[in-house]
């Protein structure tokens, strides 16, 4: 695997931190630039051990030394706050349509694509691969109680819809269907049990957070778009 710079700088970060008490360091100069002196007090470190974690933070960019404009003497150590909103997942581009697909299309991607709607104010739509007659009645009472209304949709084939011309992100929220479908390196994949196995209220209302968390997560670290 080729790894880009910006990737093995985020790994090196991530290394830095991976030491309590270099991880403490940075919590504290998040709040406060510190002197040497201040934190080898706050921290009890002999001088030697708190050159090392200074130097290691160094070295993956995550703090700077400064020379106080006051004693000149003096020195104190900033963090370099940029590099920590660096660290996060990187923003993921998608396609300007959303395509969420399980076997029946009748629960999990019906409520994946209206809460996708419902989150991001962007398009999505729905199918199955052996798509069911209805939407489940335990999914519309799902979605209703989470503010949404998919009582009128009705399940339709992969084959139509991914045939309909308009580029999509493909999402998998079954395993069957996944499985089903041949390989597609592009396309995601969400491991979503299927309530109607269960067929609870408890378990509707499960499959919607389940969705509603990933969705949460994506769409945190997205980028938007184009128009």
């Amino acid at each position: 695997m080729a790894v880009d710079r910006a990737l093995a700088q985020r790994a090196q970060v991530h290394a830095a931190l991976g030491e309590p008490v270099r991880l403490a360091i940075v919590d504290e100069l998040v709040l406060s630039d510190r002197s040497p002196v201040e934190l080898a007090a706050r921290f009890q470190l002999p001088s030697n051990l708190l050159a090392h974690h200074l130097r290691v933070l160094t070295e993956a960019g995550l703090v700077e030394r400064l020379t106080s404009s006051g004693d000149r003497r003096r020195k104190y150590v900033r963090l370099r706050t940029h590099v920590l909103d660096e660290m996060a997942i990187q923003p993921i581009r998608r396609a300007p349509r959303m395509l969420f697909v399980c076997s029946h299309n009748s629960a999990r991607s019906q409520l994946a694509a209206a809460l996708w709607t419902a989150r991001t104010g962007q398009p999505s739509s729905s199918a199955g691969t052996r798509p069911a007659r209805r939407v489940h009645p335990g999914a519309v009472a799902a979605a209703r109680r989470a503010g949404l209304d998919i009582g009128s949709a009705v399940p339709q084939p992969l084959r139509e819809v991914d045939g309909a011309g308009q580029a999509a992100q493909v999402v998998t929220v079954c395993d069957r269907a996944h499985e089903e479908l041949a390989p597609q390196p592009a396309a995601w994949h969400w491991s979503i049990a299927d309530p109607v196995a269960i067929d609870t209220d408890e378990a509707f209302d499960a499959t919607v957070h389940q969705l509603d968390d990933r969705i949460t997560a994506l769409t945190r670290h997205e980028e938007k778009p184009d128009d």
